[in-house]
Formats: C-alpha cells, structure tokens, sequence
C-alpha cells in the first residue's frame, strides 16, 4: 500500500523528529546550551521534538515560544494546548500559563474563575508567579470572591522566593493596610528589596518614601532607575512627585525625567 503525498510527509516529518530526539539524548549540556540559545527556528524544532517525546520542560518551552512568536510563527491556540499537555503531570510553572492564558483570552476566551483555579494550583505547588497571580485574582475580586488579607498572604509567600513585584505589593499592602493594619514603617523594607530586584514600580515607590524622609540623594538614584527601566506611565509620576519639589538634587532629576516623558 502506497502513501499520499501528505501521508509521506507526516512520516517524514515523525521520522525527523524522533532522530532530533535521539540526538539529544546524546548531547551533553555544553552542546544543548549552545543548540538553544542558537537562531530561534532552528532550536524549536529540536524543542518541538522534545515535546512531542513527552518532555515537560520543552512542552512548556514551545507553548511560550508559539505564544510569543520566537523561533515559531505565533499561535495562541496552539501555544495553549501544550501548556495543556505540560500541566497535565502537575507542573506548576505550566499551571500558572494555563491561568493566564483563561486570564487573557490566549488560544481560549477569557474565563476568570478558571484562570483563578490554575492560579490556585499552580500557587499551591509553591511557584512564584502562581502565588502573586492567585493573590493578584483575591485582591482585585476577579474569578475568586475578593479577599485582601489572603492576598496579602499570597504576597508575601511570592515575595520570600525573591519575586519582584510581590515585593513591592507586599510594601504597598503594609503601607495603605491593605488586607492588614497598616505598618507604614515595614513599607520601605519591602520596596527596598524590590527596587534591588529591579522592578521599577518598586523603585519609584521606594525612591517616593526617600524623598519624604529628607533622603534627596538616595531617592535621586531610584528615580532614575525607575526611569530607565520602566515606561512612560512611570516617568510622568515621576515628573508629577517632583513637581512641588525645591530640592536642587531632585528638581534635575525632574527635568531629565520631563526631557525624557515629551
């Protein structure tokens, strides 16, 4: 019995992908860096191929890799059914994609709830970006029915393994009383960290508690941080802080930040 032309093509193409996999059982991790970080369409296919031999890691690889479009052209669609597939042993990282893929409406509509109950999952296994996406849904009443003090919790959980923005919601949480008694005094503790981990809304909240405490210099630096690493939106609240200020230090920080935002 002969094959269509489409059925020699899939044989193929299953062929080739089962050599790309024997091949990488074979290579050491110097040799798999290097195929990796080489050009994005060639490292899908051997990424696509792991995949599809079962691999965790590569099926959450590529579901990124289609939804961003790297390597691959982009299918959300597509990219969703492999976080399916990843997600399907428990793999936290894959269950927090899944959230936000029911979150944002990636490859299936918008559904909250669903996104939270991924979140949920994904937070229960101890990931970062699970935790402060599942407290996240609690905060802003989206999915889950509103809770701040359990968001809070959520936080704070994400923030002890290091996640920027937790960080500088726990800072926020403690400063306004958030889901607690207000402790404005932990506040700069929390945006400190957050603003060395490189987030700039951490750096701007830090650098605005610096400048209220007669810190001019020090706020001047994660000022301009924040600029940099940030976008528009924090240049101008930046400029409007400033706006009021006579200190010599941060009055040029406002008019870099101003040049900058025109």
């Amino acid at each position: 019995m002969s094959l269509t032309p489409t059925q020699f093509a899939r044989a193929a193409a299953a062929e080739a992908s089962h050599l790309r996999m024997l091949r990488l059982q074979r290579m050491n991790y110097h040799e798999l860096q290097r195929l990796l970080q080489g050009d994005a369409a060639q490292a899908a296919l051997w990424i696509r191929s792991a995949a599809e031999y079962g691999l965790p890691a590569a099926q959450l690889r590529i579901g990124r890799m289609l939804l961003e479009g790297s390597g691959v052209t982009r299918d959300t669609g597509a990219a969703f059914w492999w976080f399916k597939r990843a997600a399907e042993g428990g793999d936290a990282e894959a269950l927090n994609m899944l959230g936000r893929c029911h979150e944002c409406g990636w490859g299936t509509p918008p559904d909250p709830p669903r996104a939270a109950a991924y979140y949920r999952a994904s937070a229960q296994r101890g990931h970062d970006w699970g935790e402060y996406n599942f407290g996240n849904m609690l905060f802003d009443g989206r999915g889950v029915p509103r809770d701040l003090a359990r968001a809070l919790g959520w936080y704070l959980r994400a923030a002890g393994q290091g996640h920027g923005r937790a960080m500088n919601l726990v800072g926020r949480c403690l400063e306004q009383g958030w889901g607690c008694a207000p402790r404005r005094s932990d506040a700069p503790y929390w945006y400190r960290q957050s603003a060395q981990s490189g987030y700039f809304r951490g750096q701007f909240n830090y650098a605005v508690l610096l400048a209220e405490s007669g810190q001019p210099a020090t706020a001047a630096y994660w000022f301009c941080k924040a600029a940099q690493s940030g976008d528009a939106h924090i240049r101008r609240a930046i400029a409007a802080v400033l706006s009021t200020t006579a200190d010599p230090t941060l009055l040029r920080v406002r008019a870099q930040v101003s040049a900058c935002s025109d």
